[in-house]
């Protein structure tokens, strides 16, 4: 049976992937999380300084013809081996992921609902509505934290690329969305939410 294919999309530190792991929690063994930031183009021709100033927030950072053909081949019932991107790096790792589909598969990126071809293979589309100013402070934290980048880089990255690329891209998605959530409301509502719609 084909996979049932959910998109959820918004702002860099709109809440994506935490709504994406508690949907996967609920439903344990029948979620497949595909995350597109595992997409990124290889950068091993570059040096660290030039991976580093690269704009990974316009739609050409990503590799989308390997994402597509990953998400045929879970659409047929066959596993992906998904890439491993290092964020430190800047590159992608050796090793791979493999994907196994599942009864659902959640694609949960900044650009989920960006591609009309991305949008053409998904069943529901779902925007993480969050204010700017939040998603700012949850990617500060966040790459600080966990992906071993400086204060600094990742203001002027998000002042340079981040905010003006979801300005273009991110934000005007929404159009596309069968639901809208809120990214500063309980999780639980937004998880409720999407599960509703799943039900309907």
């Amino acid at each position: 049976m084909r996979p049932y294919f959910i998109g959820i999309a918004g702002p860099s530190g709109s809440g994506k992937s935490e709504l994406s792991r508690r949907l996967a929690d609920l439903m344990p063994g029948a979620v497949s999380v595909f995350p597109l930031d595992s997409y990124y183009l290889p950068l091993d021709h570059l040096t660290p300084e030039q991976r580093a100033a690269r704009n990974f927030d316009h739609p050409d950072s990503l590799d989308w013809a390997l994402a597509f053909d990953h998400l045929d081949r879970l659409a047929r019932g066959l596993a992906a081996a998904q890439p491993v991107y290092l964020f430190d790096q800047h590159t992608r790792s050796s090793r791979s992921v493999i994907i196994l589909p599942a009864r659902y598969v959640i694609v949960e990126g900044i650009l989920a609902l960006h591609p009309p071809g991305l949008r053409r293979r998904l069943d529901l589309k779902v925007y993480v509505d969050t204010p700017d100013e939040v998603c700012r402070a949850r990617r500060l934290e966040r790459d600080v934290v966990c992906r071993g980048r400086t204060k600094e880089s990742v203001e002027r990255q998000y002042e340079e690329t981040v905010r003006p690329m979801a300005a273009r891209f991110v934000w005007p998605s929404r159009a596309w969305a069968d639901l809208v959530v809120s990214g500063v409301q309980p999780i639980g509502q937004s998880v409720e939410a999407t599960l509703a719609k799943l039900r309907n």
